[in-house]
């Protein structure tokens, strides 16, 4: 058994497995299987993760719930947006329930002087 670590690219968070070979008798190669056993932290330390993850009820994670100011702001930006693209999606509804009418009497008056 090894130790292997694997950086996500797209996150950069670095993965620690614990990574098995055996061999494979049906398909003749080598294989291997991998265990999480957590993620690497600022310090190099392993963060277990899966059912037990980190503890709760540490004084460092109390603190991470109060949120600085300029994040404040951006949640409050974020929901002024929100209520902008719902306000927005009802005009956008009842412009189409609109044009629909419009459609439908046009078709009706095409139809009357075709007649």
């Amino acid at each position: 058994m090894s130790i292997v670590k694997l950086k996500d690219k797209r996150t950069g968070t670095t993965y620690v497995y614990e990574s098995e070979s055996y061999w494979d008798k049906e398909k003749k190669q080598p294989r291997s299987r991998r265990k999480l056993i957590g993620k690497l932290d600022e310090n190099g330390e392993v963060i277990p993760t899966g059912k037990s993850g980190r503890k709760k009820g540490s004084s460092a994670q109390k603190e991470d719930t109060v949120f600085p100011e300029p994040i404040t702001e951006y949640i409050r930006v974020i929901e002024e947006k929100d209520a902008l693209i719902r306000d927005l999606k009802a005009e956008n509804k009842a412009l189409k329930k609109e044009r629909q009418e419009i459609l439908q009497t046009l078709n009706e008056l095409s139809s009357k002087l075709t007649d």
